[in-house]
């Protein structure tokens, strides 16, 4: 009889040795996909880690900028689609427009969606994904004037630009007498007082300020050069890069991103 209870002990403590043993190799579905989106967040080298934490000058509307002191637009829209896409919460910052690439290099956020263009020079410091609209420098002047009416009409002409961008590159093109200025808004103020001919700038830009404060400016001629809008990280961050690509994509593909641009500027701006 002690040996059967013995023996019945020794068995039973194996079995919870067992069980033990088992439950602590074993875990549940929540745990491996938490270690799983864990290891994918590592991966793509976040700032914070389960946000996409992007940045933009927050002064380009409708494209970035504060309503209510929360950012909004077209451009915050697009990068909360992404971030959603990618498993993470958006996380939408703003830094000025002349440092925004080193705050990127810098570690301060994961990636610029904030209408930056894409040119060989900038690729040289940083990783831009396929573009999400396309658009282009646009020749803007006085409601009234009737002197610039094609590009060649801005030779010699007093022209402004937002600071740090393209535009100052195609300002040179026609004249040395270049202001810079630290928001496109700024600049077309002065096209009515006299102080400017005519302004160089985004013509998604310009037209959307026009309609927003009613200056009394006109777009002309066609866009001076084609410009793909993308978005920016660090160079070598492949794994996020990629997830971004894929997500525009699939953005493109279901129809969402064809809706975020009709909402903003009843246009498909991939199709322009």
């Amino acid at each position: 009889m002690k040996i059967n209870l013995l023996k019945s002990g020794y068995v039973v403590a194996i079995f919870i040795i067992v069980l033990t043993l088992l439950g602590c190799g074993q875990k549940s579905d929540k745990q491996v996909a938490t270690s799983t989106e864990s290891n994918g967040n590592k991966e793509m080298q976040l700032v914070n880690d389960g946000k996409l934490t992007f940045a933009m000058s927050g002064l380009l509307k409708p494209l970035n900028y504060k309503e209510n002191n929360k950012l909004v637009g077209f451009d915050v829209e697009i990068g909360e689609e992404i971030a959603k896409r990618i498993g993470l919460e958006a996380n939408p910052v703003t830094n000025p427009w002349e440092t925004i690439i080193q705050g990127l290099k810098g570690h301060k956020y994961d990636a610029i969606i904030g209408s930056m263009t894409a040119t060989e020079e900038r690729a040289k410091q940083v990783d831009f994904s396929k573009p999400y609209y396309i658009s282009g420098a646009q020749i803007f002047v006085g409601e009234d004037n009737t002197t610039i009416q094609v590009k060649d009409d801005l030779k010699d002409k007093k022209i402004g630009v937002m600071q740090a961008s393209t535009y100052e590159e195609d300002a040179k093109q026609y004249t040395s007498s270049i202001k810079l200025f630290s928001s496109d808004i700024y600049a077309l103020q002065d096209i009515p007082t006299g102080r400017l001919d005519a302004v160089i700038t985004d013509r998604i830009v310009g037209l959307s300020i026009m309609n927003e404060t009613g200056l009394k400016v006109k777009a002309v001629d066609d866009v001076i050069k084609r410009e793909e809008i993308a978005v920016a990280v660090n160079k070598g961050n492949e794994k996020l890069l990629e997830a971004i690509n894929q997500a525009i994509a699939d953005m493109v593909e279901d129809g969402t991103y064809e809706k975020i641009s009709m909402k903003w500027f009843n246009a498909n701006l991939l199709e322009k």
